[in-house]
């Protein structure tokens, strides 16, 4: 083995590289975001195939004096950072002072450069070794303009890595289409062998749609819901997708933390428990959100290309990520918002209507003469709250359909008829709902009965033979550290030994699962996010098993009454347009749709 012995800094810079320059994407990224630093309002961005010949790009920014121009190609010089107090309330994109040396290293740079004011610009060369010339004078318009061409035509080796150029050239599309989400108030323009792929002018009074269409597309916007919530210091905002727009892959999720854009394990956890009542397992919400917060409650150094970060109090963000989210799909996915739900005409149902079914026919497990929703049971059982159709109207008479145009109509409108018994058509004040009643019916029942479990703690199931688990004395450390938390999931958990736990109880309603595998995966969801809701999403499930089973079936004739009162129980059920499974509940169609599919008014 030789001795040991000072690397020179050429290798230096090389070694840094492989940590922030990964592939031309990395290099536009550490780029564009210098520009965003130096305040620039428009960034153009050239390419030559697809980056790995040329990247160049321009900004009208700050600019670079001739003294400043050779340290910013020096490892660990930086304007943004002074102090380990600057670092720890780092608010600029960039602070470490890394990237422009690590890439002069792997390619052939050249950086012109003019600050406001000056009578010239200043151009400055690297050829990928440690040498470096003298600053030049140069012809240049105010801001700097950075152009790196062969990358890595000294390192062999990883360029062999790289992709096609269509490949490397899609990485850095997706790349400014992130960024021009993130600062709608900067101008944008993307081009790839001459050819100009974007152009996004800085939005001004417009707001942010075109933008959001030209990126997103225009279905993200009619199906998205706005979202501003505020709590401790926290700020959440943006655009989540309705769960019908829910996608098959996780291509559309974009979120910025102080502006920046990040891919955070405990953001994703949150952001799935809030949809994971309407959404099917298999598909993944759309949102566009940008959470804000002091720069002290959030550590942006524990990644070298800058794309993780670690919160200071990670159960409060994730709490109130969660929170925000599962407020704002509930207001928004039902038929009105939450807070007018709680003021329209009538008491709100209670969490669990009066059984007429009979001790025989309720669900197992239920207490006597609760928890049935069986509609089918007798039409009575809608009829009877058919009063709260509208003020004044009697519980058994039905409403003229020609009555919803005469009176202002609810958001679901009013029934008029039923369509081969599985589709309940309602007329509102400006078009046709077509509601599917056993998906509609099996949302009501769900929620009725969680709200009724949420009511009292979860009922316990002792076990005749208590299961003992061997774990490691970490896990058995943590269920003995929660083991209140864990008894309010409905777990009745002791330690024998260092790493031996026994199981004594159960939620009454998981009593067919497996006690041990159960614990098992509690204890890893607590291991690694800190909390778990294993326990309350299997009690979920078949809390959505029973109302599924006590929903109305298809081909089962309803009365007016009874739709009606199927269409006011929506309006007060929150994420109503979702059932169990994610699929939707009910779709409308306006009076222009219905004028177009018949060339009305041309």
């Amino acid at each position: 083995m030789s001795s040991i012995r000072i690397l020179g800094p050429q290798l230096i810079n090389q070694i840094a590289a492989g940590e922030v320059v990964e592939r031309p994407a990395s290099v536009a990224k550490e780029l564009i975001e210098n520009s965003l630093d130096a305040g620039a309002g428009r960034i153009e961005v050239d390419l030559a195939q697809g980056g790995v010949k040329s990247i160049r790009i321009r900004d009208d920014g700050a600019g670079m004096s001739r003294e400043e121009l050779p340290l910013a190609v020096s490892r660990h010089a930086t304007s943004k950072i002074g102090s380990l107090a600057d670092l720890e309330a780092v608010a600029t994109l960039g602070f470490r002072g890394e990237a422009l040396p690590s890439i002069a290293s792997v390619s052939r740079l050249e950086i012109v450069s003019r600050k406001a004011g000056e009578p010239h610009g200043w151009r400055l060369a690297s050829d990928g070794s440690d040498r470096l010339g003298d600053p030049e004078p140069a012809s240049a318009a105010d801001g700097t303009t950075v152009e790196v061409r062969d990358l890595f035509y000294n390192v062999p080796a990883r360029r062999k890595f790289l992709r096609t150029d269509k490949t490397e050239l899609g990485h850095i599309e997706q790349l400014v289409r992130r960024m021009a989400l993130a600062r709608p108030d900067v101008a944008l323009r993307l081009a790839h062998n001459g050819r100009t792929l974007l152009d996004l002018p800085a939005q001004g009074n417009a707001g942010p749609a075109p933008r959001l269409k030209a990126l997103l597309g225009n279905g993200f916007i009619t199906n998205s819901l706005d979202l501003q919530a505020e709590a401790v210091g926290l700020r959440l905002f943006g655009w989540i997708a309705r769960p019908a727009f829910a996608r098959a892959q996780g291509d559309m999720q974009y979120f910025f933390v102080n502006g920046r854009l990040v891919r955070d394990k405990l953001v994703a956890h949150a952001v799935r428990q809030a949809y994971r009542d309407v959404l099917h397992h298999s598909r993944h919400p759309a949102y566009v959100l940008f959470l804000e917060l002091p720069p002290r409650q959030v550590d942006v150094n524990v990644h070298p290309a800058k794309q993780e970060v670690r919160f200071r109090e990670s159960r409060q963000v994730h709490e109130f990520i969660f929170r925000s989210l599962h407020r704002r799909v509930a207001d928004g996915a039902g038929g009105m918002p939450a807070d007018a739900a709680a003021a329209a005409p009538g008491s709100p149902p209670e969490p669990f209507p009066p059984s007429d079914a009979g001790e025989g026919r309720r669900p197992i497990g239920a207490p006597p003469g609760r928890l049935s929703l069986r509609v089918d049971d007798g039409r009575a059982a809608y009829a009877a709250s058919f009063d709260m159709q509208r003020p004044g109207a009697a519980p058994s008479q039905s409403l003229p359909p020609a009555a919803a145009s005469d009176m202002d109509a609810p958001p679901l409108g009013f029934a008029i008829g039923q369509l081969h018994g599985i589709y309940v058509l309602s007329q509102t004040a400006d078009g046709l709902v077509l509601t599917d009643m056993h998906a509609a019916h099996e949302r009501i029942g769900y929620e009725r009965l969680k709200a009724g479990l949420q009511a009292g703690a979860l009922r316990r199931q002792p076990l005749l033979v208590p299961v003992v688990v061997h774990v490691s004395p970490a896990e058995a450390e943590i269920a003995e550290a929660r083991a209140e938390e864990l008894e309010r999931l409905g777990l009745g958990i002791g330690r024998i030994g260092e790493a031996n736990l026994v199981v004594r109880e159960i939620p009454s309603l998981l009593q067919s699962a497996d006690p041990e595998q159960l614990l098992r995966d509690v204890l890893s969801d607590l291991g690694a996010d800190g909390s778990s809701e294993r326990v309350r999403d299997e009690v979920n499930s078949v809390l959505s098993t029973m109302a599924c089973h006590g929903a109305v079936r298809a081909n089962r004739r309803l009365t007016l009454a009874e739709m009606n009162a199927l269409l006011r129980d929506m309006e007060r059920t929150e994420r109503s347009d979702q059932c169990n499974h994610g699929r939707p509940t009910w779709i409308k169609l306006s009076r222009g749709e219905l004028d177009g599919l018949f060339m009305r008014g041309r």
